[in-house]
């Protein structure tokens, strides 16, 4: 709000200028030693700016890279900002979503000028449904890795011990091998069992010949390298890239930030 006084010294308060293309955008990574993942996520915030003209996107980081989403809200509220809506690029709604983005959010609520602060969904499954702009994200990804059929496809993982989280990779997993007529499993680079070269390694003694494994990771990095050497070691005959600034993953973000706005969610 901003105030005005008219002729004869009357005080005014009136709402906020509309911002050309909506209130800004500040998406939030996980974070990673490995300078490709922030990368990765810039190139992410840029796709979804060059998708959403006159909307300003920003990219922060939970760990490793600054600004923290913290410091990114403060600064947007610096700026004349009285709204955001944060994104939270991840594939699960585990600790991360529960507790350090709503940490975030309040601490720069507590230390800096106001704003009123949306967070939507994550990107992967919400009430058990998963979105098909992810299933086709991951379909890009793994026909840029290996064109044609596969008989089985393994959907590697970061790793949780949440068991609702894996429950959620899980549902990606039989969503994926439904759209790709073939049987799917999941394994996972830490934290849970099985390891990707044990899961491509069942489905071959099971028979199958062409296995193909689908990067569930938003971002390059030690995780994923390790998926990429201890698959092809197994036998699969390809490995998905991670999903960076697919087009797909844009327009998922985007449906996030809009769904956040049609259901009048309450701001924080």
């Amino acid at each position: 709000m901003r105030a005005a006084r008219l002729t004869g010294g009357v005080d005014l308060t009136l709402p906020d200028p509309p911002r050309p293309g909506g209130d800004p955008l500040l998406l939030v990574a996980h974070g990673s030693r490995d300078p490709r993942a922030a990368d990765a996520t810039r190139a992410l915030a840029r796709a979804v700016a060059a998708a959403r003209p006159g909307t300003p996107v920003s990219a922060s980081w939970l760990d490793h890279t600054e600004p923290d989403p913290t410091e990114a809200l403060r600064g947007l509220a610096a700026a004349g900002h009285s709204r955001a809506v944060l994104v939270p690029l991840l594939l699960t709604a585990a600790y991360h979503r529960r507790v350090d983005i709503p940490a975030a959010v309040a601490a720069a609520q507590r230390t800096g000028p106001p704003i009123r602060v949306r967070i939507t969904d994550v990107l992967g499954p919400v009430g058990g449904e998963v979105d098909p702009a992810l299933l086709a994200g991951l379909r890009r990804r793994l026909g840029e890795a290996q064109p044609g059929r596969y008989d089985a496809v393994v959907l590697a993982a970061a790793g949780t011990r949440d068991a609702a989280a894996r429950g959620s990779v899980g549902r990606v997993a039989e969503a994926l091998g439904s759209t790709l007529g073939a049987p799917a499993r999941v394994s996972y680079a830490s934290a849970a069992p099985p390891a990707v070269d044990a899961a491509v390694a069942r489905l071959r003694a099971r028979g199958a010949r062409r296995v193909a494994v689908a990067a569930y990771f938003l971002a390059p990095g030690l995780f994923h390298d390790g998926v990429v050497t201890a698959a092809r070691q197994a036998g699969a005959i390809a490995v998905a890239g991670p999903l960076t600034d697919a087009p797909e993953l844009v327009d998922l973000v985007l449906r996030r930030v809009d769904a956040v706005g049609q259901q009048n969610a309450p701001a924080v």
